[in-house]
């Protein structure tokens, strides 16, 4: 079964720009109006930054054949009950036939600040996946195939973000691949392991610089967390979706 991924880097190229864009906007109307975020908040307290890969995943559904799925993105609509929770917002739920056909969660960060942002990210990631993956067992989706569950992350390639960090052993070592590596390495770490312990069908780690975004210059850490491998294994899902509905 083929998949269609026409124009992707193109896409993907614009999805980076708009979220650097968006962020500048945003900042920019803090500061007309008077309201500054600490540090680099005014930036990232839109909601706006990932439109960009909203417009990509979206275009990814309907040229791999889900032209009638309902795609949702404004909380309220977003929501799936969980097991240890009642319920979790998602990013974005692609919807067909009351089927769920994918939950996608879509982040950012940027510098300088990328300690306790990393953490947070990391303890989100692991307990919302655990938490609908157990609901699904439990039958909260009633009757239907495993849907695609994603990750994908917009870093910023910066010194806070590329030089190592340091960790803390006070009482026991941590693992040796946490040791010397930068915000950046662990992400990448994060995304590899999420789908190694099957927490997530698919995760991504797209990274890029303040001067280069805004053109839509993008880079990855390897091959194994590449957007583009991301995008196949999501187009693959909705084509198989497809052809079993059509």
């Amino acid at each position: 079964m083929g998949i269609n991924l026409d124009n992707f880097e193109e896409n993907t190229a614009r999805a980076v720009q708009v979220f650097w864009d968006a962020r500048a906007a945003a900042a920019e109307r803090q500061r007309l109006n008077g309201v500054i975020d600490q540090g680099e908040r005014a930036g990232v307290t839109s909601g706006k930054n990932m439109d960009g890969f909203v417009t990509l995943i979206a275009d990814l559904v309907a040229m791999n054949g889900l032209t009638n799925a309902q795609i949702y993105l404004t909380r309220g609509v977003t929501t799936l009950p969980g097991y240890f929770r009642p319920t979790k917002d998602w990013d974005l739920l692609v919807m067909h036939r009351g089927i769920l056909v994918a939950a996608i969660e879509l982040k950012s960060q940027i510098g300088p600040s990328f300690g306790n942002n990393f953490n947070n990210r990391t303890e989100e990631a692991i307990g919302s996946a655990v938490d609908l993956w157990t609901a699904f067992r439990e039958g909260a989706l009633g009757d239907q195939p495993r849907p695609f569950l994603g990750w994908l992350t917009h870093v910023e390639d910066a010194p806070g973000s590329t030089r190592p960090a340091h960790v803390s052993e006070p009482h026991f070592e941590v693992f040796p691949d946490h040791k010397n590596t930068s915000y950046l390495e662990r992400y990448e770490n994060l995304c590899r392991k999420l789908e190694l312990e099957n927490l997530y069908t698919k995760t991504a780690l797209v990274i890029s610089t303040r001067a280069g975004g805004v053109h839509g210059e993008c880079g990855q850490m390897s091959e194994a967390t590449n957007i583009r491998r991301f995008a196949a294994a999501f187009a693959a899902h909705i084509a198989t979706e497809s052809a079993m509905t059509s």
